[in-house]
């Protein structure tokens, strides 16, 4: 397990987070496709906090690809780096992640948040700013649709439909499972939103959320349990 620093200038008040965004936003890649599913690794990052403490932990779980067994995993805690602010929770697990990815003992290959990447009321969320500061093809695969519309998809899985801020597609309502409430994906870094789909349907054969996201939450929780007994 890996401790982890507030970096030395890490924005505290929002008028510097919403800054950075602003800035960072620029450096998105969406021209790219991305790999294509059964292709690379795929790494799924995710956090879990006990605000009391002030205390965050990250897990960093890589999968194959092709049987979704796990690779490799790394975790990392620290103190809870920003307050919790709608639209900038990215502050709050940036530092986590990326030291608990900097801890993997290989390439990470696709790394899949449990979160928002261009589906974010400022379109550059926790996908997107990991996508841009590691320079990794990424994808966020959200439990809900934040502030976004979307019509329901068909029942059977593999069914899809835009999820819109006004007339903009910002992502995708997917059905992973049959009759199963949908998952919300967007495009993070480099890649593309149908290929961000296709990963998301190879990372759930049998449960709504992806395989890669339920093995980081239940290690991220069993990192945070022993930091803080």
């Amino acid at each position: 397990m890996t401790t982890v620093r507030i970096p030395a200038g890490w924005p505290a008040t929002e008028e510097q987070a919403r800054a950075v965004q602003d800035e960072l936003r620029g450096q998105v890649v969406r021209g790219e496709p991305g790999p294509l599913p059964g292709t690379v690794r795929v790494t799924g990052v995710d956090v879990a906090y006990d605000d009391e403490r002030d205390v965050v932990a990250a897990a960093a779980v890589v999968l194959d690809a092709v049987t979704l067994d796990v690779v490799a995993e790394a975790t990392a805690v620290g103190r809870v780096s920003f307050p919790y602010v709608p639209g900038l929770l990215a502050f709050r697990e940036i530092p986590t992640v990326m030291a608990a990815l900097d801890a993997l003992p290989c390439a990470p290959g696709l790394v899949v948040c449990d979160g928002y990447g261009l589906a974010h009321p400022r379109r550059f969320g926790l996908a997107s700013h990991l996508g841009v500061l590691t320079g990794l093809a990424t994808i966020g695969v959200a439990k809900n649709p934040f502030t976004f519309s979307y019509e329901e998809p068909d029942a059977r899985r593999g069914s899809a439909s835009p999820l819109l801020a006004d007339q903009e597609e910002v992502g995708r309502a997917l059905r992973t499972q049959h009759g199963v409430k949908p998952v919300f994906v967007s495009v993070g870094h480099r890649t593309s939103l149908d290929n961000a789909c296709a990963h998301t349907l190879a990372l759930t054969p049998r449960y709504r959320l992806p395989e890669s996201t339920r093995r980081a939450d239940s290690l991220c929780r069993k990192a945070l349990r022993e930091a803080t007994p």
